[in-house]
C-alpha cells in the first residue's frame, strides 16, 4: 500500500477547538497556546474567527490574538470569515489564509445559516473575489459531508457539487469534514477517491471528528486514497454539538502517533505536542481528550 510519504497538519485547536467552550478562554492564554503549536513543528494553524460575537462569543478578541501571536516565517496563520466584513478583519490582522465554508447537506444549510447550500455559496463570492486580490489563501470547508444530523445520509453527488461550487470560487485548498464524525473507512475512502477524480489531491484535506471513534481509521482511508493533509486539535479540544458529551475534532498528538508509526513524516514534534495538549486541558479546566497524550503524561509520571 502506497502511502503519502509527508503529511501537513492543520492544528485547529486555537480556533475550532476553543470556540464553543462556555468559559471565555484569557486571550494571553490563546495566543500561548499558538505560539506553543507553532513551537511544535506546526505548519499551518487556525488561530481566529471573525465571527459576530453574538454569534460565537468566545471569538470576540480574534483580532487582538492575531495581533498578539509571535509570527514565524513559512506558517501559515488561518482565520475563519464568514462575510466580507469578517474578511476585511483578517486581512488587516494579518491572516495569511481565509477560511469560507459551506454545507453538503442542505438540511445542515436550512437549520443552521436559514438558506440553500446554493446560496450560502453564493454569499462568498465576494469574499473570495477580494481573497484573491488581496493575495491570500483561499480554503473552504464543506461540513456533513459523510453524514448530517437532520437529514441523515448525505449522498455523494451532493459532496461533489459543492466541491464543484468551491472550486470554481477559486478556493486554493477544500476541506472534506465529517462534522459529527459518523463516517466509517469505506464511506470515506469511496468519498475521497470520487472528490479526487474532480479536483487535485494536494488541495484536497481530510477533517475528521472522533464522535464514534473512528477519525483514526478514517485517516488511513484517506491516505489510501492520497490524502495529504488532515486536520486535527490539541487535546481534541471542540466538542461535538449534536452528540452530547461527545468527543469532537480528532486529537493531534494520536494523529502524530499514528503517522509517525506508520513512517509518515509530519515535521511535528510529538512530546513537545502532548505536553502542550495537557498545559491547555489544565488552562481550561477540562479532560485531556487525546488518548495518546493522556497515555504518554501517565507513562512519564511512572
Amino acid at each position: 500500500m502506497d502511502f503519502p510519504k509527508k503529511v501537513t497538519i492543520v492544528e485547529v485547536g486555537p480556533r475550532d477547538g476553543l470556540q464553543n467552550e462556555k468559559e471565555f478562554v484569557p486571550t494571553a492564554t490563546k495566543i500561548e497556546l499558538v505560539n506553543r503549536l507553532v513551537d511544535a513543528g506546526a505548519p499551518k494553524i487556525e488561530a481566529a474567527s471573525f465571527v459576530s460575537p453574538k454569534w460565537v462569543p468566545q471569538m470576540a478578541d480574534a483580532a487582538e490574538v492575531m495581533q498578539g501571536i509571535e509570527r514565524k516565517s513559512g506558517v501559515v496563520y488561518a482565520a475563519l470569515t464568514p462575510n466580507v466584513r469578517g474578511l476585511e478583519g483578517a486581512l488587516a490582522n494579518g491572516a495569511d489564509e481565509v477560511v469560507i465554508f459551506g454545507a453538503a447537506s442542505e438540511a445542515f444549510s436550512q437549520k443552521n445559516i436559514n438558506c440553500s447550500i446554493a446560496e450560502s455559496i453564493e454569499r462568498f463570492v465576494d469574499v473570495a473575489r477580494l481573497a484573491k486580490e488581496a493575495g491570500v489563501l483561499l480554503r473552504a470547508s464543506i461540513s456533513t459531508s459523510f453524514g448530517c444530523p437532520y437529514q441523515g445520509e448525505v449522498p455523494i453527488e451532493s459532496v461533489l457539487d459543492v466541491v464543484k461550487r468551491m472550486q470554481d470560487l477559486g478556493c486554493d485548498e477544500i476541506d472534506i469534514a465529517d462534522t459529527i464524525g459518523v463516517g466509517t473507512a469505506a464511506q470515506v475512502y469511496e468519498v475521497m477517491s470520487r472528490v479526487t477524480d474532480i479536483v487535485a489531491k494536494e488541495k484536497i484535506a481530510g477533517h475528521f471528528h472522533d464522535t464514534y471513534g473512528q477519525a483514526l481509521a478514517n485517516i488511513v482511508a484517506s491516505l489510501q486514497a492520497g490524502i495529504s493533509i488532515y486536520h486535527s486539535s490539541v487535546a481534541g479540544l471542540g466538542g461535538c454539538p449534536y452528540a452530547k458529551g461527545a468527543t469532537g475534532n480528532v486529537a493531534t498528538e494520536d494523529v502524530l502517533y499514528m503517522l509517525h508509526g506508520m513512517g509518515i513524516e509530519t515535521g511535528m514534534d510529538l512530546d513537545k505536542t502532548v505536553q502542550i495538549g495537557q498545559w491547555i486541558s489544565d488552562q481550561i479546566g477540562r479532560q485531556n481528550a487525546s488518548r495518546v497524550g493522556r497515555a504518554l503524561i501517565a507513562k512519564c509520571a511512572a
